[in-house]
């Protein structure tokens, strides 16, 4: 019957179509009180919030696909005084201009790292879910002194295609974020966290990119009865963050 590979082709038209909405889900600018940096870049500008200015050591933040990083801001404060925290605001994101792509995405986050790695003496990334993957290729293009990753897959292509077994994803997705592809060329010590029942990553994806990495270099840590989005809610979450940072 015509109607199966009709549906087939109809669907597979609307997944290649949709794809970034499915990915990426800008926030709007919120009002705050922090400083704030505006990187220009491929006729874009990017906004990133900035806390405590002026100290030697930075740490820079990317967000999960849905998150308005200005909300983080009030936990690093906290956390991180003796660090200057820049949070990144994607393309689209928190009044930053533009439609989020990957290379766009990695083009900005490598601008923001040029531009202040002159101002301290070491840089470490933190990423959560999707910025797992943005702070893992920074982490293999820059020198960063400790990365973390939050929730993260091996691939965004091989979740998705978990997902839709029946379509050649490879050939029709637009944005890959093949984390474990840059394994090799991570030089950071590493902290992985996961939640227990993540149902957004597989547990899977975020242990075969932990894998990937040689034993030496990595910690990983699996935080019990958190979920992908309740995550940064236990206090453990903020412990391991605190002290993986104040390692020397």
């Amino acid at each position: 019957m015509i109607i199966y590979p009709l549906i087939y082709i109809l669907f597979g038209a609307f997944l290649f179509f949709r794809q970034r909405g499915m990915i990426y889900f800008p926030t709007a600018a919120k009002p705050h009180r922090y400083a704030e940096l505006t990187l220009s870049n491929e006729g874009e500008y990017i906004k990133v919030i900035v806390l405590h200015p002026g100290q030697e050591r930075a740490i820079i933040y990317f967000g999960g696909n849905a998150e308005a990083v200005v909300y983080t801001a009030s936990d690093f404060e906290r956390l991180f005084a003796g660090y200057t925290v820049y949070l990144f605001n994607y393309r689209g994101y928190g009044g930053s201009s533009g439609q989020p792509t990957e290379q766009g995405v990695f083009s900005d986050a490598l601008v923001l790292y040029n531009q202040i790695c002159a101002n301290h003496s070491s840089i470490s990334a933190i990423g959560r879910s999707l910025g797992s993957g943005v702070a893992a290729y920074l982490a293999s293009a820059r020198d960063i002194h400790r990365l973390v990753l939050v929730t993260p897959y091996d691939s965004i292509l091989r979740v998705a295609q978990r997902r839709f077994p029946i379509y050649p994803l490879k050939l029709l997705l637009l944005d890959h974020y093949n984390t474990i592809s840059r394994v090799k060329a991570i030089k950071a010590p590493t902290l992985v966290i996961m939640a227990e029942h993540d149902r957004v990553i597989p547990h899977k994806s975020s242990l075969r990119l932990v894998a990937a990495f040689p034993v030496e270099q990595i910690t990983a840590n699996t935080i019990k009865d958190a979920d992908h989005n309740t995550l940064s809610e236990f206090p453990e979450y903020c412990e391991q963050l605190q002290r993986f940072m104040d390692l020397p």
